[in-house]
């Protein structure tokens, strides 16, 4: 059995509130205020103040999905969780890169920063050559890189550190900024041409509110978290937005705005000049103010970097232990007790971008992928309000519901189309990747459906096919060899269910039970519905249900109200992409009025999957007959009785009826080997076909033997060897039909021959069954 690894829970509230405000404060406060500036005017703070309130709606959907799952991934787990991991892939590795972008780009301003400081050339290595900046800032990222991989709490600790005396420094600012301030140097407050530019340049600056989820991304090493984390995630947005607004106030209030606008070193020198006043007493206050921020500077890329780093690990672990990449990922270090291996893979990719060298369209494009994933976020809170799962207990609501969460949706996505549209089309393709990643990928290795496919499924009947079909058609593979029991009668639903499950378990696969209830033509479907027509059927499928979990399978059981009986099993095998069909068969089932050609056989040639009929007289597969003569269906007769035996270790006979009897061993004995199974009794027999089945059939408990492929002239003329087999013998009888589909010709006439196009003779159809 496996066991899940867990983090330490290492992180106070004090570490968590650090790791969101760490990130948010840097681009904002020393590089955007220019651009801002520019564009809006003093209207620039309003754009701040906006982009926090949008931040803000999203941070309080995070925080009730923080409490309600605190674990590894943030938001990446919660999107994963409630909409399915086709949508965890995209939302996973937008967060991850997107990190990893942004902590690349971090470093080269840590670097730039540091440059500024000491002054150093760059460095050439053959072809490549790496500016100053690049060089310092791959040194710095080893550094945090190392800090995060040796553990959380030293990270926390360091945040700690970083973050106040970040806050410390532009506090002074801002206290010497007040005492110059002039009100008059906000006026007018929105200069002609400046509205039209709120929301727009709100995108620009939103790039700054990027990092309040990143603290859900910890939620598993966070102390209490159903207290800790929503103070952390709605507190950081909070204080954050306050300390950009009133900033740039003061900034605005005290300097010309033509010192700011258009001026990517605009804080520094806003502080030269504020600070220089005071140089009558003795001191160089200009140059000590502008180190200050250049100093703070350096501190808010350098904590913007480490809160990335520890979050994109964080978020690279969770999708290794939901197996959207390599479960390999999950091993915890034994001493640091961190996902060593994820973060020496995201700091991989860092240093690789920091190489690279222009990173400012990956950062921007980063952003995008952050705004999709908020959009997501989003709508995964109203998913799991709606579906209400049982596990789902979050210790804090958002208030406000739905509107909160609709709102934030709406909004994260309307903001992307104020970005480049070269960086929009970027992650677009970066979307297809991920979604590809999962289609290719990691559908064949994740085991979880998510809330919203399971909540639309179990609802199938009332939900459009459309929305059903997509549920079914993304559900990942590991589970998707899909079984589907059409069921009515109480007396066989347990051998049904038996079969179902026993071909289930061996191909890890799932059992979708369904009962189609038959309405009558003169009573609606709606008015059936309101008479409780659901209740018996339910009870048949909790049944069902319960049997089928017996075997450890996964089960899914829905009620379709119909018109229709057999047709609607054919609609239902399609929407709900059923690898086989598990279906029993009564004294009427295989008759239908006002049709010459049977029900069941018309079943039988047209589902798109392959079929078991099942003739029910006690299951039983302790020892198996499977007639064989080489025909298509024959190798699915094959297929069931090799499942069979690995589940009940059943004795398996092969029987071919030969006119040669040493062809016909030499025939059995090369198509058991074919079909793995050569340790099975072989049995070879001379003279009629239907007669020496019938006398095999003596010492079996169940009969598995391929479909008739003659068509229906065919079986008007001269019967059916099939349904003359199932009458005569005693056991029970499995009929199997491998999915393919008839044309009219074939329905009228006969088997087309698969090699050449040809008919058929009767008698080809016939022994080739």
């Amino acid at each position: 059995m496996s066991t899940e690894e867990e983090l330490a829970k290492d992180l106070g509230p004090l570490a968590a509130l650090t790791i969101g405000i760490g990130t948010m404060i840097g681009a904002g406060i020393f590089v955007l205020p220019g651009t801002a500036v520019a564009r809006a005017g003093p209207l620039a703070a309003a754009t701040f103040v906006l982009g926090g309130i949008i931040a803000l709606f999203t941070a309080l959907s995070a925080s009730e999905l923080g409490t309600a799952m605190p674990k590894s991934g943030g938001a990446y787990f919660y999107v994963n969780h409630a909409l399915g991991p086709l949508f965890g892939s995209i939302t996973g590795w937008a967060n991850w890169i997107g990190l990893a972008f942004a902590s690349a780009f971090y470093m080269y301003g840590f670097g730039e920063y540091v440059n500024a400081l000491v002054g150093i050339g760059g460095l050439a290595l053959g072809p490549l050559t790496l500016s100053a900046g690049q060089l310092i800032g791959f040194v710095g990222a080893l550094l945090f890189i190392s800090v995060n991989y040796f553990g959380a709490k030293e990270t926390g600790t360091l945040q700690i550190l970083i973050v106040m005396t970040l806050l410390g420094i532009l506090g002074l600012f801002t206290v010497v900024g007040l005492l110059n301030a002039d009100l008059a140097s906000l006026r007018p407050i929105a200069p002609p041409g400046t509205t039209a530019e709120v929301l727009p340049v709100t995108a620009v600056v939103f790039v700054s509110f990027l990092g309040f989820v990143q603290i859900t991304s910890v939620a598993e090493e966070i102390k209490d978290p159903g207290r800790n984390l929503p103070r952390a995630v709605i507190g950081s947005v909070v204080i954050v937005t306050v300390v950009y607004a009133l900033f740039l106030l003061v900034l605005l209030a005290a300097v010309p705005n033509e010192l700011v606008a258009d001026n990517d070193t605009a804080v520094v020198d806003a502080a030269e000049l504020l600070f220089g006043q005071y140089g009558a007493l003795g001191f160089g206050f200009g140059a000590i103010g502008a180190g200050l921020l250049l100093i703070g500077g350096l501190l808010a890329t350098a904590s913007s970097a480490n809160a990335s780093i520890l979050s994109s690990s964080r978020i690279n672990f969770a999708m290794g232990r939901e197996k959207i990449v390599t479960p390999k990922l999950n091993e915890i270090h034994p001493r640091f007790g961190t996902p060593y291996k994820s973060i020496a893979i995201t700091g991989g990719l860092i240093l690789l971008f920091l190489v690279v060298g222009n990173l400012e369209l990956l950062a921007t494009a980063g952003s995008v992928l952050h705004l999709i994933v908020y959009g997501l976020l989003n709508i995964a809170l109203i998913v799991m309000r709606e579906a209400d799962p049982e596990d789902y207990e979050p210790d804090f609501e958002v208030p406000f519901y739905p509107f909160v969460p609709i709102i934030g949706a709406i909004v994260s996505f309307a903001l992307i189309a104020y970005i480049e549209p070269v960086v929009i089309i970027l992650s677009v393709l970066f979307v297809g990747f991920a979604a590809l990643w999962y289609l290719l990928y990691a559908r064949r290795k994740v085991e979880s459906s998510g809330i919203l496919a399971n909540w639309i499924l179990d609802r199938s009947e009332t939900m459009p096919d459309a929305a059903v079909s997509a549920a079914t058609s993304v559900q990942p593979e590991k589970s998707t060899y899909r079984v589907m029991v059409p069921l009515a009668n109480p007396e066989t639903e347990k051998h049904l269910i038996t079969l179902a499950s026993a071909i289930a378990k061996q191909r890890d696969g799932t059992v979708v039970a369904v009962n189609v209830a038959n309405v009558p033509d003169q009573t609606s479907l709606e008015a059936a519905r309101d008479r409780g027509a659901y209740d018996a059927a339910n009870e048949l499928l909790d049944r069902a249900k319960t049997d089928a979990e017996t075997f450890g399978v996964d089960v899914e059981t829905h009620v379709i109200l119909s018109h229709r009986a057999f047709e609607e099993v054919f609609d239902a095998a399609t929407m709900y992409d059923a690898d086989m069909t598990v279906m029993g068969w009564g004294e009427n089932s295989h008759g239908s009025p006002g049709r010459a050609e049977s029900a069941i056989d018309e079943l039988a040639h047209n589902l798109p999957s392959d079929f078991l009929v099942y003739k029910h007289r006690d299951f039983d597969p302790s020892r198996i007959l499977v007639p064989t003569a080489g025909g298509p269906d024959s190798a699915l007769s094959a297929a069931v009785a090799q499942t069979l035996r690995a589940e009940f270790d059943a004795e398996v006979t092969l029987l071919h009826v030969a006119d040669d009897t040493d062809a016909g061993q030499a025939f059995l004995r090369e198509w058991a080997a074919e079909h793995d199974l050569e340790d099975a009794t072989l049995r070879v027999e001379t003279g009629d076909v239907e007669s020496r089945i019938a006398e095999a059939a003596t010492d079996a408990t169940l009969l598995i033997i391929g479909a008739t492929e003659k068509g229906l002239l065919s079986r008007l003329v001269r019967g059916s060897l099939v349904l003359d087999v199932l009458d005569d013998v005693d056991c029970s009888v499995l009929l199997a039909e491998t999915q393919h589909k008839r044309g009219l010709r074939e329905r009228v006439f006969g088997t087309r021959d698969r090699a050449t196009g040809e008919n058929k003779s009767e008698s080809e159809a016939e022994t080739r069954a």
